[in-house]
Order: structure tokens, then sequence, then C-alpha cells
């Protein structure tokens, strides 16, 4: 289905992966910076329920993006990255300035992962 776009959505995960990590590791918010003119205020997409939203959303597209990107093959790799990183960027605001770990946050990361993994899982399942 995706052939034709194969290498073009793969581009676009790496780039989606790269300007992810760049948000979380700055020192701030460089969308709050960018909207607000002021790095201390984070935009809000929705409401948060439990998670935080923002976190479940950024990495549910992450997610379908590399879901979409590889073959069948590699995706049991591509899902451990995933939930690995979700993890690993939010420990990482432990010793970033002006950010704070939030289990939220984590929460967040890892049902944005989730949700597509299930998809996957389900997928497999019924049509494979």
């Amino acid at each position: 289905m995706f052939k034709f776009f194969f290498p073009y959505l793969k581009i676009l995960f790496y780039v989606v992966n790269i300007v992810l990590i760049t948000l979380y590791i700055f020192p701030g918010s460089i969308l709050g910076w960018l909207i607000y003119d002021n790095a201390g205020l984070q935009p809000q997409i929705t409401s948060d329920f439990i998670v935080s939203s923002n976190h479940v959303y950024a990495f549910t597209v992450l997610s379908f993006l590399g879901y979409i990107s590889y073959e069948k093959l590699k995706l049991n790799l591509l899902f451990i990255y995933l939930f690995s990183i979700s993890i690993f960027l939010e420990i990482l605001h432990f010793i970033i300035p002006n950010r704070g770990f939030e289990f939220s946050d984590l929460f967040g990361n890892i049902f944005g992962v989730l949700i597509v993994y299930f998809f996957y899982r389900l997928y497999n399942r019924f049509y494979n």
C-alpha cells in the first residue's frame, strides 16, 4: 500500500524522531518560546487527563510513522526502540535544566507507543 512512499515515510520518521528528541532535550520549551516568546510556557493541545495529552499525541504520531515505514521483520525492534526512547527521554529531564520529570509525561509517552503497538498486534492477528 505504501510501497511508493516507503523511502519518504522513513525519512519523515527520522525527521520527526530528531525533532521530538530536540524538543525533549531543550532546556525549556522551544514551542513556548516560538509561540509565546517565553520558554517557560508549554503550549497545550488539549487538557490533560491522567496522562499528558501532548506526550500521547507526539509518541502516537512517531510510533505510527515508524509502523508504516518499516517492514514487518523489523517492527519488533522498532517498538523496543520506541518504548526505550519514550522512557529515556523523560528520565533525561532529571538532569536537563529548566525541565522536570513527571510521571504523567512518562505514562503519556508509553501510552502513545502502546496505542500503535496494540493496533499492530490486532492487525497482525486478523490480517496475517
